[in-house]
């Protein structure tokens, strides 16, 4: 046995985290680059508390998914006002936009030579300015992981830009931010929470480390989700969900993801659609999907217990099987109200082959259990746009 597990340097976690940690998140630099979205006057007590520890900031706002335009505009911005640190304070665009800002302030070669798929993907020459993340969304992971996803309209793809050097100075996850989230946005971004859980546990890259990461994550998500849409202001439930947000970015960041990953990025990079809807759409099927062809193909023993224990996890009955599973995740969506992937433009089935064949070539298919086919990939996403009765 044989595995390597990394992560932020320091992460503090529980409710009311943020307001403690301002004199730590000030001793990374005197001017800080504030990435957040759309609503940054609802830091305006941040800012102040970091400008009495003697930081600075200068506001970047993110109005969506990332791209890399708009990391070139960051890191242009954090040069001209001689930011020495980056703060992101805000959901998982934000928290990979401000990752790969902070990455390319330090290096001068062109972001494109650094990116997966459409660049050279060359290591970065130096390591990043200091960089604290502080999610606002219980979702994506993304403050404790080595990679940011960023958008290449002009290819019509999503790649990453990644280097285990990325990986933040400092993670605060309070869940007391997440409580204005709304249920819509909290049924997407628990929906990325629980995709990341499963696939990593299901992950041929998984190892006992990470295994124990998702069984956590996957009991406290699939008790917490349903209330924390119905009941935002619950703080125990909210709670549940950041940490099963924390753990799914440390599992998939050390453990690798699957199909539904595989298929959303470059979905997600055709068309404009949001990432939590993406997964919370494909995971039933891609989950029985895989358990269909397993049983019917391959036959492994040891993978199908670990689909079989996951439905246990989820439902909490000690004899459900994964079929059960395949349908206790389908419940799920229909009631947190997941849309079908038809209700947004810019997709239809004549796009599917195009996206299928990016799928394939995607690097999280490498640890998904079953070798999925392109047919297998234009069913998932035939089904995922129809719409619901």
């Amino acid at each position: 046995m044989f595995f390597e597990f990394a992560t932020a340097t320091r992460i503090i976690f529980g409710p009311g985290t943020l307001k403690e940690a301002i004199p730590d998140i000030a001793t990374y630099g005197s001017r800080a680059l504030l990435v957040t979205g759309r609503s940054p006057h609802r830091h305006d007590h941040t800012i102040q508390r970091l400008e009495s520890q003697g930081t600075r900031s200068s506001i970047f706002q993110v109005s969506g998914e990332p791209t890399t335009a708009l990391v070139e505009d960051g890191v242009r911005q954090a040069r001209q006002r001689r930011c020495d640190m980056v703060l992101a304070l805000g959901g998982g665009s934000v928290v990979d936009t401000g990752k790969a800002i902070a990455a390319m302030i330090t290096n001068s070669e062109p972001l494109t030579e650094h990116l997966e798929v459409i660049g050279k993907a060359r290591p970065l020459q130096h390591p990043p300015a200091p960089f604290v993340a502080v999610p606002t969304t219980a979702g994506t992971g993304a403050e404790v992981t080595r990679n940011a996803v960023l958008g290449v309209p002009s290819h019509k793809v999503k790649v990453s830009l990644r280097s285990p050097l990325m990986l933040p100075r400092l993670a605060v996850i309070d869940p007391e931010l997440t409580l204005s989230l709304p249920p819509d946005v909290t049924a997407a971004t628990g929906m990325d929470a629980l995709t990341q859980l499963v696939e990593a546990f299901l992950s041929l890259k998984s190892n006992p480390f990470t295994d124990g990461l998702c069984r956590e994550g996957m009991v406290r998500c699939a008790r917490s989700i349903i209330t924390a849409v119905r009941d935002g202001g619950d703080l125990a439930a909210r709670t549940d969900m950041s940490l099963a947000s924390l753990f799914s970015g440390l599992a998939l960041a050390n453990g690798g993801l699957g199909a539904v990953h595989g298929i959303a990025g470059p979905l997600g990079g055709w068309a404009p659609l949001p990432h939590g809807v993406i997964c919370g759409r494909l995971l039933p099927l891609v989950f029985e999907t895989n358990r269909r062809l397993l049983t019917s193909e391959y036959g492994s023993e040891d993978i199908l217990k670990r689909f079989d224990e996951i439905a246990r996890m989820v439902t909490g009955e000690p004899m459900a099987t994964a079929r059960v599973g395949a349908q206790w995740f389908q419940g799920l969506r229909r009631e947190l109200k997941i849309p079908s992937l038809s209700t947004y433009e810019g997709l239809s089935l004549p796009d599917l082959p195009g996206i299928a064949e990016n799928a394939l070539n995607a690097s999280s298919m490498k640890g998904n259990p079953v070798a999925l086919g392109i047919t297998d990939i234009i069913d998932i996403l035939s089904r995922a746009l129809e719409p619901d009765s």
